[in-house]
């Protein structure tokens, strides 16, 4: 089993930025794909970013395309997501994934075998 947390969370000012943090225990993830989705209120959990087991290669959902940047350390079992430029749309709880195998970069939530419980972002204008 893996358990995924997220942190980082908070409240900003539109413009601004956050670090998000998803660490992994149980076992290691440096074989996973892991995938970062938001949920904002009253709407579905949607594809943010993911990045492959090597960290070499990376997807991002178009909206945030050159502000979101995901990284990852495997010798620390934990992935990141930097977010810049922060919009009052980007309010949403933010969730990490895991995906075991080589699942290549995956975009689709029922992929992916683990869940964080969540971070929640909050952008006012």
């Amino acid at each position: 089993q893996v358990q995924l947390v997220e942190s980082g969370g908070g409240l900003v000012q539109a413009g601004g930025s956050l670090r998000l943090s998803c660490a992994a225990s149980g076992r290691t993830v440096s074989t996973y794909t892991i995938g970062w989705f938001r949920q904002a209120p009253g709407k579905e959990r949607e594809f943010v970013a993911t990045i492959s087991w090597s960290g070499g290669f990376t997807r991002y959902e178009d909206s945030v395309k050159g502000r979101f940047t995901v990284s990852r350390d495997n010798a620390k079992n934990t992935v990141y997501l930097q977010i810049n430029s922060l919009k009052p749309e980007d309010t949403a709880i933010y969730y990490c994934a895991a995906a075991a195998g080589n699942r290549g970069l995956v975009t689709t939530r029922s992929i992916y075998d683990y869940w964080g419980q969540g971070t929640q972002v909050t952008v006012s204008s």
